[in-house]
């Protein structure tokens, strides 16, 4: 590997490394991977810097994570009374007081913003300077201060952690309609007394079917837009299919095979017309929220000046390291995936390689990578998908079990769902697992826990669960396999053995 004193460009460029350092690092970004890196820069005793333009927490905190799950719960009580005939009480129509609801989600991130504040990463140690952050040379960050001034650092390591934003697709019109993105509806829509009427969300993924679902249950009209076939592409038809049920039970208008062509407005009529089996039509609405993913920030902090490609994703290798091995990048910003608790993950790899690279560098391992979609029904994930397993050419086998068959679940009255294992054909290593039902998302660290300890579905039914628990899906489903999997043979003999054993 390159060492930091040959870094191919830095003598070129003319630059000199400096033979002292204020910092031993500076981390650009405070979300999930840049508030880790600081996190372990600290404990081992590093001086380090952390730079946040906008507000401590990143995107998951004040736009994305923490918000939508508040709104979900609402979402879901308010549901609930609706549908409270199904528990044996009379069932009622939700009052929804929508100003309350988005205070209480401002409230929410306000009691969890502690864990993300400056005055606590200020007492573990952590400088944290509010500003705007560009790398001048492979060793000095230059930041324009929030509170005015500029200030210069020069520093063995820098890790990148920008994190992402939304995409906003180039729809003629959209631009002057006034949209929402999910980072921007929390505030835009604080202060509204009631629930949009006609809500238009654009976008079949996690936040989309999210979003689409959460506000229909609270009183929205919502028309979801979808270019592809069907919703949630990355997941199998299956799991998708539950969740687009769901969304159609709680009234959501799903038009996928849709693209959206333009906006606009007439007679103070907003709407959106979309494209769909050569024909068009427009669909009106009060308020539009995109959510058609999100890109990586990577502008404004001197990273094409000095080389680095910065395509979808600033390019890094299995180090995380960028062309200069004493740059990394850490989250969104460095991809795959785009999920705080692998931004968390990332960044311990970028914190050791910045600090201790040059003695010893560890490999980002992106072997077991969990995520899950908090619609109602939860799909959650690790590893293959069937879908992937046959683009791959991977043998492999299914076991599926049925929630609806599972004694809580009936009793809970959220009987729907299922457990699908794929498993190395004849044996029982997991090579993936979906879930889709109630808690999916909690139900899944059994196995991410198994597959990351190489445990196979043996262990998982060798294990007590508690009775009566969702957790016992898994051990249903490990059930299913050891069944699938007797030998007959072996069998034949047990029972000639008990015959012979009564005389």
């Amino acid at each position: 590997m390159t060492s930091t004193d040959q870094m191919p460009g830095a003598l070129a460029n003319g630059w000199t490394k400096p033979k002292r350092f204020d910092r031993n690092l500076v981390v650009i970004g405070a979300g999930s991977a840049g508030l880790v890196s600081a996190y372990i820069a600290a404990a081992a005793k590093a001086k380090v810097t952390l730079v946040e333009a906008n507000k401590m927490g990143g995107d998951c905190l004040n736009f994305g994570c923490v918000p939508s799950k508040a709104l979900i719960k609402s979402a879901k009580v308010a549901h609930q009374m609706r549908h409270a005939d199904h528990y044996g009480l009379e069932a009622v129509e939700p009052k929804v007081p929508f100003s309350a609801v988005m205070e209480r989600i401002h409230k929410v991130i306000a009691e969890i913003e502690p864990h993300d504040s400056v005055e606590r990463y200020t007492g573990l140690g952590v400088e944290v300077l509010q500003g705007y952050a560009k790398l001048i040379d492979p060793w000095t960050v230059e930041i324009a201060l929030s509170s005015g001034g500029t200030q210069r650092l020069t520093t063995r390591a820098i890790i990148i952690a920008t994190g992402a934003q939304p995409v906003v697709p180039p729809i003629p019109g959209l631009a002057e309609i006034g949209y929402l993105t999910s980072d921007t509806l929390w505030e835009r829509l604080r202060d509204r007394p009631e629930v949009p009427r006609r809500l238009v969300v654009l976008g079949g993924g996690p936040i989309g079917c999210e979003l689409a679902q959460s506000f229909a249950r609270l009183g929205s009209q919502v028309a979801q837009i979808e270019m592809a076939p069907r919703l949630m592409m990355r997941e199998d038809p299956d799991a998708a299919g539950f969740v687009e049920a769901s969304l159609k039970a709680d009234g959501v208008q799903v038009l996928t095979g849709h693209k959206a062509v333009a906006c606009g407005t007439d007679d103070d009529e907003k709407w959106l017309e979309v494209e769909h089996d050569g024909g068009r039509h427009r669909i009106g609405f009060d308020e539009i929220i995109v959510a058609v993913g999100r890109a990586p920030r990577l502008k404004g902090f001197g990273l094409e000046e000095l080389g680095i490609k910065v395509d979808r994703v600033v390019e890094t290798n299995e180090y995380l390291q960028t062309l200069y091995p004493n740059i990394l990048a850490a989250g969104d910003v460095a991809g795959p995936y785009q999920f705080t608790h692998v931004a968390g993950h990332q960044a311990w790899f970028a914190a050791i390689n910045a600090l201790f690279g040059d003695l010893k560098s560890f490999k980002a391992d992106y072997s077991v990578i969990p995520w899950a979609t908090f619609t109602d029904p939860e799909v959650a994930r690790v590893g293959l998908s069937e879908a992937e397993a046959k683009e791959k050419n991977i043998p492999y086998e299914v076991t599926r079990f049925g929630i609806d068959d599972l004694d809580r679940a009936i009793a809970d009255g959220s009987a729907h769902g299922f457990v699908k294992v794929l498993t190395v054909p004849g044996k029982d290593k997991i090579l993936g697992v979906t879930i889709v039902g109630e808690h999916a998302g909690d139900l899944l660290a059994e196995f991410v826990f198994a597959m990351k300890h190489g445990h196979g579905l043996g262990k998982i039914l060798g294990t007590i669960h508690i009775y009566p628990t969702l957790a016992e899906a898994n051990k249903m489903v490990a059930g299913q396999w050891r069944r699938a999997h007797i030998n007959g043979f072996l069998l034949s003999l047990l029972e000639r053995f008990q015959t012979w054993r009564r005389g």
